[in-house]
């Protein structure tokens, strides 16, 4: 059996509770104090000095310093990421432009830096990617895969917990995600760069080069108060799958080989004489422009610029039917392969893209390109989700099909 302590030794104890009432308070205090402390970082997941030139501009017009990372190729290829400093307990930004020549390594280097980041206990993970990579391939086609769901499942997997992108290729890309995606517009720029730097744009008419862009020219057209014209008959046709599974298991009347055997049991039908109608192949209608453009100025709108051969053909078109002069806006400008000598060779007057992709080099290559800072948009969303604020603001005057 145990004895009970006598009272006046409990004397002592009392003074030490009440001493660690006070450590106690201290330490609710210096917890409290952290978290008023607590504020933001902004990294830059890039390894290359042309891709943290975007992260450098948004830094500098918040008026803070770029975190410091050191994000490296190893000499047996795979990419090593270190954070510089401590993180814990802080939201961070990663932004991450994507290269069109090596679009994989970006993609290892934002999830690498995002796993670091997580496992350095930061409080939020914010990826600032202004061109989210393999949004076309948002579409299941034939037998391939919906590349952009993949994507989205890595980056949540890896500790993002939002997203502020800009102009995906598809709106409806933001459901393939588990968190808040942020999907920016950098059409207020567009329309500031045309009033401008375009001489007489109210001479101007807003073209969309196939139907599927008929909606974000119309956004255009209604803020300028210009006219609208689109361009049908580019889409081309697409080559009937022969080997779709029609002839398995094969048709009733095909039940004997050429041979005059039978077929074996396993091969044959089992709805004899079942059979599906043959698709028609879809032709190439004759191209026409629903429109006036004689004697005007025609701006090519769109979301991203990649394979040029389009936007080529239409500019000829275009300068077939009597514009003037040709230009051409989207928010990304891939140019990728011989997009700036195809481009130099056009007819097409002027190109203008933002900085959402790195294209110094194609600049060099083609003076008719031309860029748009999109910089101001990103720091102002970042500020405002840090801080907790609306971010209605930065789609005022911007339609839904926008």
């Amino acid at each position: 059996m145990y004895k009970r302590m006598p009272r006046k030794l409990l004397a002592p104890h009392k003074s030490l509770s009440s001493s660690h009432s006070r450590v106690w308070r201290g330490s609710n205090d210096y917890s409290a104090m952290n978290a008023a402390r607590g504020g933001y970082r902004v990294f830059s997941a890039n390894s290359t000095a042309a891709c943290t030139e975007l992260a450098k501009r948004i830094t500098e017009r918040m008026g803070i310093e770029l975190g410091k990372a050191v994000v490296y190729q190893e000499d047996n290829g795979e990419t090593r990421v270190e954070i510089k400093e401590s993180v814990r307990g802080q939201d961070i930004f990663i932004i991450q432009t994507m290269p069109c020549r090596d679009v994989n390594t970006a993609v290892m280097e934002l999830l690498i830096m995002a796993y670091a980041l997580k496992t350095s206990c930061s409080k939020n993970i914010i990826g600032v990617i202004p061109y989210f990579p393999y949004s076309k391939q948002c579409k299941m086609r034939k037998r391939g895969s919906v590349v952009c769901k993949l994507l989205a499942s890595m980056l949540a997997k890896a500790g993002l917990t939002h997203l502020i992108t800009m102009d995906l290729h598809q709106k409806e890309i933001q459901g393939f995600f588990s968190f808040p995606v942020d999907n920016l517009r950098a059409s207020p720029l567009m329309l500031q760069y045309i009033q401008e730097e375009i001489p007489d744009y109210r001479n101007a008419v807003i073209v969309a080069k196939s139907p599927d862009a008929a909606k974000r020219a119309q956004s255009y057209a209604e803020r300028l108060r210009l006219g609208l014209a689109v361009i049908h008959g580019e889409a081309q046709c697409t080559e009937l799958d022969m080997a779709d599974g029609r002839q398995s298991p094969p048709a009733a009347k095909n039940q004997t080989l050429h041979t005059g055997l039978e077929l074996p049991c396993r091969y044959r039908s089992p709805y004899p004489g079942l059979e599906l109608p043959m698709m028609m192949a879809k032709e190439k209608p004759p191209i026409s422009v629903v429109g006036d453009v004689g004697g005007r100025i025609a701006i090519i709108v769109d979301d991203i610029i990649d394979d040029v051969e389009s936007f080529v053909a239409a500019a000829e078109i275009l300068k077939e039917r009597g514009a003037y002069k040709i230009f051409v806006m989207a928010t990304h400008g891939i140019l990728s392969a011989e997009a700036p000598r195809l481009i130099e060779e056009s007819s097409i007057d002027e190109v203008v893209v933002t900085n959402t992709v790195p294209h110094e080099v194609q600049k060099l290559q083609c003076p008719k390109i031309k860029t748009v800072d999109v910089s101001l948009i990103l720091a102002e969303a970042i500020r405002r989700i840090h801080n907790g604020e609306s971010m209605a603001y930065l789609f005022r005057n911007i339609a839904v099909d926008d």
